[in-house]
């Protein structure tokens, strides 16, 4: 199995889906980037534009940094190949995905990790602590979803929906974290702020005696964040984003 089709899929495809998959290969590059993947064991995906309830998702067994505009897999909720690929689907895997799209009409995309410090976090009875600015960005809209083993059952997902309800991040206990946003940036963008919060957490309990921030910042940081990046979200660093990756590692707009 080779990573890079024999053809372009810019040609089959609405140029409002092109642009998506773009973003969505850029998406997998950055995780690849940052450290946040495991080999080829998670996913992300997208909701296609449109009424078809059809998504983009990667190809199992090729690795993030593999991942193109054009081999991104278009799926149905039943994950059912929507356009001819050579590559493989994994159904198992789009199941924690399926759940959130069916429940979330606002998530375009969903992206899930297996970093350690997200593992070590989501194994502390106390879930994420207010350590640190990242973390008092994420508490506002964090929820906690417990193990139930492999997520590979239908059976789980009105759980995992209910748990989830109308937060952007939610820590999968001993399994690893989730985000949600309204665009590809935005669910990045969350995880980069969540995986952070993370980090910090796990370096500073190795440390000395811990200093939470206090329950009233935690509770008006909404609107600094809103201001911090102009209303925009995600949109306010994507585009730096995508310049740093054409420098180093353009091919995932093939």
């Amino acid at each position: 199995m080779t990573a890079t089709p024999s053809t372009s899929m810019q040609e089959r495809v609405s140029p409002e889906e092109w642009r998506l998959r773009v973003d969505l290969a850029a998406c997998y590059r950055l995780v690849a980037l940052h450290g946040w993947s495991d080999l080829v064991f998670t996913h992300i995906s997208a909701r296609v534009p449109g009424d078809d309830h059809h998504f983009l998702i990667n190809p199992y067994g090729l690795m993030f940094e593999e991942i193109t505009a054009s081999n991104l897999l278009k799926i149905d909720a039943h994950s059912n190949k929507v356009l001819d690929s050579p590559y493989p689907v994994n159904p198992a895997g789009f199941v924690i995905h399926s759940a959130v799209h069916q429940a979330r009409a606002d998530a375009q995309c969903v992206l899930h990790t297996h970093t350690r410090c997200g593992i070590a976090v989501s194994a502390q009875k106390s879930g994420l602590l207010p350590l640190s600015q990242q973390a008092t960005f994420i508490l506002g809209s964090l929820a906690y979803h417990d193990y139930e083993g492999v997520a590979m059952h239908e059976a789980e997902k009105p759980r995992l929906q209910a748990d989830l309800g109308h937060a952007n991040h939610l820590i999968l206990r001993n399994h690893g974290l989730l985000t949600v946003g309204r665009t590809v940036a935005d669910a990045f963008l969350s995880m980069y702020v969540l995986e952070a919060a993370c980090q910090i957490q796990i370096a500073a309990q190795a440390g000395g005696e811990l200093a939470n921030v206090s329950a009233e910042i935690v509770r008006d940081v909404a609107e600094s964040v809103r201001v911090q990046t102009g209303g925009l979200g995600g949109a306010f660093v994507w585009p730096a984003l995508l310049r740093k990756l054409d420098r180093i590692d353009p091919g995932y707009r093939n």
